[in-house]
C-alpha cells in the first residue's frame, strides 16, 4: 500500500472551486487541482485492496488505480503515467469531466469518504505533459491498411489513437469546424477548456492521424466513397437526437433544445460565427430548464454566465437521497443528490414537477409554463414506480427562455438515410453483437451510437474496444 494505515489518519480533501463571483464572469475552468503534499496525502489514503473494486467494478476503462496511486506517493511519476496510459487513452479528459465511477466503488467509501482518484489521475497525466513524458510516438511502420472514422468525439478519438499506434492509417471525419465532438461542442469550457482537446489533437496529428474537419459524410463525401477506399469504417457519430416534449404550446418561440444552447455558447467562446437570427441568449431572461441531469446543470451554469435574470431547473423525478440509497448498495454507482459547481453558483432546483403546457404572448413567444407536482407511486408487485399527478398542485411559472434537457432519443446520424445496410435496435441505435461490428461486414460502431447516451469514460472504453475488434477483423481477413 502507499502508507500503512494512511486511510485511518488522512481525510479526503476536495480541490475546491474558484470564487463564485469570479468564475461567473468568464468561461474558464472552475475547479482547482490538488497538487504537492495535498495530493500525496490523498494517495496515502489508498488501501491497496486485495480486490480493488475501483479497478474492477467501478472504472469502465479498468484503470489499475492502486498501482498508480502507489507510484505517485513515492514520487515515481513516469511509472504512474505508464500504468495509467496502459488502459486509458485520454486521462486529461476523464480527469476533468468523469463523475468518477471508481470512487463510488472505492472500498474505503463503505465507511469513510473514498480516495480522490479522479484528481490523482488528472495530476498524473498533467505531470506527464509538464515533464515531457507524453511526446509524439508515431508507429515505426505502417501496415498499408486504411481506416475511416466518422465522428471525432471521445469514442472516435479513442479508436483513432489505438488504431494509429497499431500501424493503420487513420482518417477521422468531422462535420463541425473543429474535432472533438461532444468534448468540444457539448461540454462547457468551465468544465473542459478547449486547449486541453487541441493539445491532444495536435499530438495525434503529429503521430500520423489525419483529421478532416468541416466534412459531413453523406453530403460532402458518400459512404460508397469510403467503402471503396478504406479497409474498414467506424461510425462514431454520437446519439444527440434530442427528446422532445409534445405538449400544447411547444411551437412557441423561445423554446430550444439544451444542446443547441450549449453548442452555440461553445462556438461563441471558440470564436465561431453565430448568425444573429439564430442566437439563443439567456441575458436578462427568466430561464426554465426542463431536465435535472448533467446537461441541465451545464445549461444552468451557462445561463448564469450569460446574465440570466432568474434560472429554474425542473426535474420530473423525485429528489434523490442525501446519502447512499439501499437500492444502490456498494460497490454500485450510488443514487444520491449531486450538486455540481453550477448548482452552487445560483438558480433553483425543483423535483417531481411535470410541465402540462407552454403559454405564449401575442408575439407567439413563450411567457410561462403551466406545471404540476407529481408523486411516484410504488407498485405492489415491485414494478417500476408510476407517476401520478397531485390534485390541486398546479402552478404557473414565468419564463422567457425554456431549455429542454430531457435526454436523447437516437443517433445523431440516421444510417438508413445514407443507405447503410446496418441493423438498428428498437430504440434507434446501431445494433451489433458481442463485437462492435455491425450487420454489415467491415462497418463498425462505437460510443453513444451503439449504446445510447452515456458517459465520456464509457465512450472512450467502447472506442478502444471497437479498435481492437477492427484489428481482429482485418487480421483474420489477411
Amino acid at each position: 500500500m502507499t502508507k500503512e494505515k494512511g486511510f485511518l489518519t488522512g481525510k479526503r480533501r476536495e480541490p475546491g472551486y474558484r470564487p463564485k463571483e469570479e468564475r461567473l464572469q468568464d468561461f474558464l475552468a472552475v475547479e482547482y487541482r490538488l497538487e504537492g503534499m495535498d495530493l500525496i496525502r490523498q494517495t496515502s489514503r489508498c488501501m491497496n485492496c486485495g480486490t480493488p473494486f475501483c479497478h474492477g467494478s467501478g472504472c469502465t476503462l479498468e484503470n489499475v488505480i492502486p498501482e498508480f496511486n502507489r507510484h505517485v506517493y513515492h514520487n515515481r511519476w513516469q511509472q504512474a503515467l505508464d500504468i495509467l496510459l496502459s488502459t486509458s487513452a485520454f486521462p486529461e479528459f476523464t480527469g476533468r469531466v468523469c463523475p468518477a465511477l471508481c470512487e463510488g466503488a472505492c472500498v474505503l467509501g463503505i465507511h469513510d469518504a473514498p480516495v480522490t482518484i479522479r484528481q490523482i489521475e488528472l495530476a498524473v497525466v498533467e505531470m506527464g505533459f509538464k515533464r515531457g513524458y507524453i511526446a509524439p510516438t508515431p508507429p515505426q511502420k505502417r501496415n498499408g491498411m486504411r481506416i475511416a472514422i466518422v465522428g471525432s468525439g471521445p469514442a472516435g478519438l479513442a479508436a483513432a489513437d489505438l488504431l494509429n499506434k497499431a500501424g493503420y492509417q487513420v482518417v477521422v471525419y468531422e462535420r463541425d469546424r473543429y474535432p472533438g465532438g461532444v468534448l468540444r461542442y457539448g461540454i462547457p469550457d468551465f468544465k473542459l477548456e478547449k486547449w486541453v482537446i487541441k493539445r491532444r489533437i495536435d499530438l495525434m496529428e503529429t503521430e500520423g492521424v489525419t483529421f478532416e474537419s468541416g466534412v459531413e459524410i453523406g453530403r460532402d463525401i458518400s459512404f460508397r466513397y469510403l467503402k471503396s477506399r478504406f479497409n474498414a469504417i467506424l461510425l462514431a457519430c454520437g446519439a444527440q437526437k434530442p427528446r422532445d416534449l409534445s405538449i400544447p404550446g411547444r411551437d412557441l418561440g423561445g423554446i430550444h433544445f439544451a444542446m443547441d444552447f450549449l453548442v452555440q455558447q461553445n462556438k461563441r467562446v471558440g470564436g465561431e460565427f453565430i448568425r444573429p437570427e439564430e442566437e439563443i441568449s439567456a441575458h436578462q431572461k427568466s430561464v426554465v430548464i426542463l431536465g435535472g441531469g448533467d446537461t441541465g446543470a451545464d445549461c444552468l451554469g451557462t445561463a448564469l454566465r450569460q446574465g440570466a435574470k432568474r434560472v429554474l431547473q425542473f426535474e420530473i423525478l423525485p429528489k434523490p437521497p442525501l446519502s447512499r440509497d439501499p437500492a444502490t448498495p456498494w460497490p454500485m454507482w450510488l443514487n444520491i443528490l449531486r450538486t455540481s459547481s453550477s448548482h452552487e453558483e445560483g438558480g433553483e432546483r425543483r423535483f417531481s414537477i411535470v410541465t402540462n403546457r407552454f403559454v405564449g404572448d401575442e408575439q407567439h413567444a413563450v411567457k410561462a409554463l403551466q406545471c404540476q407536482e407529481v408523486d411516484w407511486i410504488s407498485q405492489p408487485d415491485g414494478g417500476p414506480e408510476v407517476l401520478e399527478r397531485k390534485p390541486n398542485s398546479e402552478f404557473t411559472e414565468a419564463a422567457d427562455l425554456v431549455l429542454l434537457a430531457l435526454g436523447f432519443d437516437g443517433c445523431t446520424m440516421d444510417p438508413k438515410q445514407h443507405h447503410l445496410d446496418v441493423a438498428l435496435t428498437s430504440n434507434g441505435f446501431v445494433d451489433c453483437g458481442t463485437t462492435n461490428m455491425t450487420s454489415a461486414p467491415g462497418i463498425f460502431v462505437a460510443g453513444d451510437m451503439r449504446s445510447g447516451p452515456t458517459l465520456v469514460v464509457r465512450a472512450i472504453a467502447d472506442g478502444q474496444k471497437a479498435a481492437r475488434d477492427i484489428i481482429r477483423f482485418l487480421e483474420n481477413r489477411a
